[in-house]
């Protein structure tokens, strides 16, 4: 069975119990309102798309493709973005719910988390040159060996890094948040 390509397309309010995506390739669409949580997107490819208010949570991304891809108020809960095809790999993320998300391995430059919600997610060894944890919350996020150069950590709360085990040249912290970088010395800071 020949793959679909769908062009300019608004997809709305798909979910399991109407009808789900066929397998192909979707250029410059667009998903409102969609529940695709626990969808299987094996071999998809996304380009130059955007998730609006979806739910993706648990979907298998194994070879899927998101190239300058956006998502926005969506719930991505449990996602392994690191089975995804790493070429042209470029997403962002707004006012999203990405806990336990694992970004293992990958590069994810220039990469935006705006107002994301990124709960013991895994950035272990991920390429994270100048990327902007605007406002968000990292509570339990794992930094484990990940290159942090240029990021930017202004805004961004409840994060933990060993600067010993990550790279953080040049990265941007505010005075408020200095802590996250002392949390292995149990310093009490007040």
């Amino acid at each position: 069975m020949e793959n679909i390509y769908t062009t300019d397309h608004i997809f709305e309010q798909l979910n399991i119990t109407t009808k789900l995506l066929e397998k192909g390739e979707y250029e410059n669409c667009t998903f409102k309102n969609c529940d695709f949580s626990e969808a299987n997107f094996t071999d998809f490819q996304f380009v130059d798309c955007h998730f609006y208010d979806c739910n993706l949570s648990l979907a298998k991304l194994k070879n899927t493709k998101f190239q300058n891809v956006s998502f926005n108020d969506c719930k991505l809960l449990g996602l392994r973005f690191e089975h995804c095809n790493t070429f042209g790999f470029s997403v962002s993320f707004k006012k999203c719910s990405l806990n336990h998300a694992i970004f293992y391995q990958l590069k994810l430059k220039n990469t935006l988390f705006d107002t994301c919600q990124l709960h013991e997610v895994d950035f272990t060894e991920a390429d994270m040159f100048q990327v902007n944890f605007h406002n968000s919350d990292l509570k339990n996020a794992i930094f484990d060996h990940t290159n942090l150069e240029k990021a930017n950590f202004v805004s961004a709360y409840n994060f933990s890094i060993n600067p010993e085990q990550n790279n953080l040249k040049k990265a941007k912290f505010s005075t408020n948040n200095l802590i996250g970088l002392l949390e292995k010395h149990n310093i009490e800071v007040e």
